[in-house]
């Protein structure tokens, strides 16, 4: 008997879980095939070969397409850019040209009044023209602090070089405007400094 249970301890030990494939106590993998290797399908069936070759001409025709989309906006973009820098170098030269006659201008209307904020904005029509739409604000309106800061923020929207561009001034108008701009804002600082006294 004792043969018998040394016999049993020293034989591998086989498993099975299901199927026809068993485990031995080692680990080692058997299967019912004299190969030990699983029946395998012999690869796609000519149907689905086909569409397997459909696939990637749709693919490459779809990655075309999209290539040429994207070339196309890229093309575009770069239109747009060189007109919008066409359009700034057009309107950087016709400031220059502009910028010894219109600086005079500018001088002759501020001179005497330069820190003197009332006055700037009593006479702003008179730089800015007629044809600008600006209302004459009178100086006897312009009397009080309150009023004063009234007409500033009106002037200042009125000739912001933002809204300019909304409104669609000319390039002349926009000059000015940017130096009036500067001007109302120096004078600003001035009147807040004395009436913070």
């Amino acid at each position: 008997m004792e043969k018998a249970l040394s016999s049993k301890s020293t034989a591998p030990q086989t498993r099975c879980y299901g199927g026809s494939k068993s485990f031995s106590s080692s680990g080692e993998r058997r299967g019912s095939s004299s190969s030990g290797t699983e029946n395998k399908s012999s690869g796609p069936s000519s149907s689905s070969n086909q569409t397997a070759k459909a696939e990637p001409i749709q693919r490459s025709k779809a990655r075309s397409e999209r290539h040429q989309r994207t070339s196309d906006r890229a093309a575009e973009a770069l239109a747009e850019k060189k007109l919008r820098d066409l359009k700034a170098q057009k309107e950087q030269t016709e400031r220059n040209k502009l910028a010894d006659t219109l600086d005079a201008d500018v001088k002759r209307w501020s001179s005497g009044k330069e820190k003197n904020l009332r006055a700037l904005l009593s006479t702003l029509q008179y730089i800015l023209g007629a044809e600008s739409g600006w209302k004459p604000i009178p100086l006897t309106d312009l009397v009080s602090s309150a009023s004063v800061r009234k007409a500033y923020r009106k002037a200042t929207l009125y000739v912001h070089p933002d809204k300019l561009q909304q409104r669609g001034a000319s390039t002349q108008q926009k000059y000015i405007c940017e130096k009036v701009f500067d001007l109302l804002k120096e004078a600003w600082n001035k009147f807040g400094a004395e009436n913070d006294k």
